[in-house]
């Protein structure tokens, strides 16, 4: 598809649009795919009418140690498979090319040696959720939201026996890592180890869309060091998460995540689309805003926030080598610097 245009715009979020058609808040959203396929297929066809050219399945929570508190463990391969079989369905009906999207989430367990899951046990795990997605008609595996290496070594060695080509993506929601450490030069390590068998990485959810950017650019400097280089994808919130009136709710206008997709096109994205709070009016704003958009500079952090919000200390500092940054903007004015990130398990 990269062959014949120079970006994929992915959908937007599923728990976020699920809700809105009636989901409960601790529900699995995975069961719906037996219990209500009309509505997961109306999900579905709601991002393909709005641009979407790559949809996720209904299955981030999909693997048995997810479903498994809901007392599903036993429904893996039989709530996959539904999945990628309804968005198959509406993908082929559709006029013009749509990507199925395998989705793979986290197990939610902390990995060995800081909790008990060992990768190979994850593996198996991630094995069994991705041969369902295959099985169903997924053109690709998409694992998204990691925090941990060790988790990502894990989902990727499942993925990889379906034999589909594999993105992953983490999520930087803390001071420019991960919950568990990484960075995005931890990331673009990681995957020059998986390449050539791996077809991109990236980042998703997190903070905001000026984080994800920020993540994308960092990706970027980080990866010139090598020959070989993976697809990048962007797939950032929509906005910032607030509360209100007892939800949460996020803070993204469409104009902004339009200026979003192009700054993260600019930083080197080739595939990208929303994660949470992202809905199908968001992803039509970032079609248009792509359609015969002349790519620019990579962004600086100046430019970042001033068009998206504000960016994390830490996002800044690999930005920006050994500059001084504080309070969310930056001081000083020495040259951009690549900086080694320290590695970070």
């Amino acid at each position: 598809m990269l062959q014949e245009q120079p970006f994929i715009l992915a959908d937007g979020a599923t728990g976020t649009n699920l809700f809105s058609m009636g989901l409960q808040t601790g529900d699995s959203p995975e069961f719906w795919n037996a219990d209500h396929p009309d509505r997961v297929t109306a999900h579905y066809q709601s991002f393909i009418d709005a641009g979407s050219d790559l949809v996720l399945t209904n299955t981030f929570g999909g693997n048995r140690f997810r479903l498994q508190l809901h007392g599903g463990e036993g429904r893996v391969n039989e709530l996959n498979e539904k999945a990628a079989s309804l968005l198959r369905a509406a993908a082929d009906t559709s006029d013009r090319k749509v990507l199925v999207a395998g989705d793979i989430g986290p197990t939610g367990e902390i990995f060995q040696p800081a909790g008990t899951l060992d990768i190979e046990t994850a593996s198996e795990a991630f094995a069994e959720q991705a041969q369902a997605l295959a099985n169903g008609g997924a053109d690709l595996i998409w694992i998204e939201t990691l925090s941990s290496i060790e988790e990502a070594r894990a989902a990727f060695a499942g993925a990889r026996t379906t034999g589909l080509p594999v993105i992953f993506t983490m999520s930087i929601d803390t001071n420019g890592r991960t919950m568990m450490g990484v960075t995005a030069d931890d990331i673009v390590n990681l995957a020059a180890e998986m390449l050539p068998e791996l077809t991109g990485c990236g980042s998703n959810c997190g903070i905001g869309a000026a984080e994800v950017v920020a993540a994308m650019v960092n990706m970027k400097q980080s990866c010139s060091k090598f020959e070989q280089k993976p697809l990048f994808v962007a797939k950032a919130n929509c906005g910032i998460p607030e509360w209100l009136d007892g939800e949460i709710v996020y803070n993204g206008t469409p104009d902004l995540m339009a200026r979003y997709a192009q700054l993260a096109y600019d930083s080197g994205a080739r595939i990208i689309g929303g994660c949470c709070g992202t809905t199908p009016t968001h992803i039509k704003a970032m079609r248009e805003a792509l359609e015969n958009y002349q790519s620019g500079p990579i962004p600086e952090v100046q430019q970042i926030i001033a068009d998206l919000g504000e960016v994390s200390v830490g996002a800044q500092s690999q930005l920006l080598g050994d500059m001084t940054v504080a309070g969310g903007s930056v001081s000083g004015t020495a040259p951009r610097r690549k900086r080694r990130s320290r590695r970070s398990a």
